[in-house]
């Protein structure tokens, strides 16, 4: 069974903390944090100050996604703010062991994220270091996008790169993902799925978590 990690990018911003109660009631396991700085990605998210403020809402792990240039000098400061795992991009570091030694440091379990066009081979010499790889399925910066069919082969090529040299690390896809379509991609070897949409734009949060949790 799959862990859903809910992405608040698609939750009403006016009733934010209420929406991530509702969603740990219908049975989420994670809550996914899409921070977003308007240069990395084109549009403009979070920041701590939020993700402190939401905090309290929930015992539920902040999946923290850092889509942003230089993370190294933010990282820390999401790590006081609350978040649990903190995933950093392979494409906004010219320094990814140093970062996440970094997040090790700040007591944090740590992802790397891939793009669509990034291959998987700049992240084997870091895999074993590790807690999470993020295959993205559409191209970051806004929610709702359409599922990239050519990246059921990454998500594919990723699961074996994992099984082979690091089966510790969780694989955790993130874009378009559907009630439809999440059978294919836990399939094709999703552990964590993150559904921001599909989610927070249904009429019932339980039926919808279950639904792509038993995919």
């Amino acid at each position: 069974m799959s862990l859903i990690a809910p992405s608040i990018l698609s939750a009403d911003f006016g009733h934010l903390a209420a929406e991530i109660r509702a969603v740990e009631a219908a049975g989420a396991d994670w809550i996914h944090l899409d921070v977003m700085d308007g240069h990395f990605v084109p549009n403009l998210t979070i920041g701590p100050l939020v993700v402190s403020a939401i905090r309290p809402c929930t015992k539920l792990p902040f999946d923290c996604h850092l889509m942003i240039e230089s993370p190294e000098k933010f990282v820390a400061e999401f790590a006081r703010a609350g978040a649990d795992i903190i995933t950093v991009h392979v494409e906004a570091t010219p320094h990814l062991h140093r970062i996440i030694s970094q997040v090790r440091d700040l007591g944090k379990k740590v992802g790397v994220s891939l793009n669509p066009a990034t291959p998987l081979s700049l992240v084997e010499t870091v895999l074993t270091e590790i807690d999470l790889l993020l295959v993205m399925t559409v191209n970051p910066g806004f929610g709702g996008q359409p599922f990239i069919l050519s990246m059921l082969e990454k998500i594919a090529s990723a699961r074996r790169l994992i099984d082979e040299k690091a089966p510790h690390v969780l694989l955790e896809v993130d874009g378009g993902i559907t009630v439809e379509n999440v059978g294919t991609v836990v399939a094709h070897g999703a552990r964590v799925i993150v559904a921001g949409a599909t989610v927070f734009k249904s009429d019932d949060y339980r039926r919808t978590i279950a639904a792509l949790k038993s995919a």
